[in-house]
């Protein structure tokens, strides 16, 4: 659970009417970077320093509310926020304590509205605490949960475009001070457009788009994902130790969860890898062998882990979450991380039901990714 406190610090900004019962804490933030590692499949971007920041933002400015998507008036007025771009530039390219809080400030400026809540892109490494450095200088709440339920590479892939929401007006910001505005006719072109100013920029930006309104977000965001990843990190905190001890721990946690069945799939060391920025994104794949002889598994990779494939057969695909997990600790490894030798776990976890739909596999399924093959739920396997 997280850490209850009786008001927030900094109130600069009260939305309208909303109920304000949990906050997000610097104790929070541990479990929060682990279980959103864990939830991004790879991708989202390296915790660390996105944690550093979000700590010295609750330093500076108190914790942030935390509200559920059903607690909010269907007149507030929310943006997404976080950061665009190959997560291995992510190691690179360090944003500063004042680009989310700037690009909110940007956005707010370009429209002329105020906003009353900030929703995350992805419950995804580092893109699950930009927000709440912005939330917590704002002054605002944080929606706890997300447009993904897990990280994906492109924008047309958020449940909030997923269920009709327009990216634009948009506002990017980089780390240098650059401000872009966007106004597009539809989320791909959108994806097109703010990537490309993503690798001007040097291949990570900081972005406030697909505005909503708290109406809308009930029907589209993948709820208590933030809430989730907090708790999900206590468990991987707490029975750190061999993978093998800590899936029951792992399976019960999910079974409490928007997500489905959790699985491991197969242990062996990583003897390749093989990734390149291609187009704005971290692509390649990487290959685990068994370590009892069995056959290699290749992971795919565009930002994130998309197929785990054993010779002919498919072992878990997107949406379903794939995570390499140390084999030792337990602990989920972005994929810019991953090197030679590691020993690693595959784990699987069955995607939340709003990706199962004929829309939302339109834009996430295997198919959208180029390969020649239908998506079959983890559970169906």
């Amino acid at each position: 659970m997280m850490t209850l406190v009786s008001k927030p610090l900094n109130t600069t900004q009260e939305p309208t009417n909303m109920q304000r019962n949990s906050y997000v804490t610097i104790d929070d933030l541990e479990a929060l970077s682990m279980g959103s590692v864990f939830l991004a499949t790879g991708g989202g971007g390296d915790p660390y320093l996105p944690m550093l920041l979000a700590k010295q933002a609750l330093l500076e400015y108190g914790p942030v509310s935390l509200i559920a998507p059903d607690e909010l008036n269907s007149e507030d007025y929310v943006v997404a926020l976080g950061a665009v771009g190959a997560p291995t530039v992510s190691l690179e390219l360090l944003p500063s304590i004042d680009e989310a809080g700037d690009t909110l400030r940007e956005f707010e400026k370009h429209t002329s509205k105020k906003v009353n809540a900030i929703a995350s892109f992805e419950i995804g490494g580092g893109n699950s605490l930009l927000p709440l450095v912005a939330a917590a200088g704002a002054g605002i709440p944080m929606i706890d949960g997300d447009g993904m339920g897990r990280a994906l590479p492109e924008a047309q892939m958020m449940t909030y475009a997923i269920a009709g929401a327009k990216p634009t007006p948009a506002v990017a910001r980089d780390y240098a001070g650059n401000t872009a505005a966007f106004s597009t006719s539809d989320t791909t072109t959108y994806e097109r457009h703010i990537r490309s100013f993503s690798m001007a920029a040097g291949g990570m930006i900081t972005a406030a788009e697909h505005p909503m309104s708290g109406a809308f977000v009930k029907t589209a965001i993948i709820p208590h994902t933030v809430s989730f990843a907090i708790n999900l990190g206590k468990v991987l905190i707490k029975h750190r130790g061999h993978v093998q001890q800590m899936m029951p721990h792992l399976k019960a946690c999910f079974e409490k969860s928007v997500y489905g069945q959790c699985k491991l799939l197969f242990e062996g060391k990583i003897t390749d890898k093989s990734v390149a920025i291609v187009g704005g994104y971290d692509v390649g794949e990487l290959t685990v062998a068994g370590f009892n002889g069995e056959p290699p598994v290749t992971v795919n990779i565009k930002n994130e882990y998309l197929i785990a494939k054993q010779s002919d057969k498919v072992l878990a695909s997107v949406p379903d979450l794939i995570v390499l997990v140390d084999i030792e600790t337990s602990e989920p490894i972005n994929a810019e991380r991953i090197k030679y030798g590691q020993r690693v776990a595959i784990i699987a976890v069955e995607c939340p039901a709003f990706y199962k739909s004929e829309q939302a596999l339109a834009a996430v399924s295997p198919r959208a990714f180029g390969f020649d093959f239908d998506y079959v739920a983890l559970s169906e396997k």
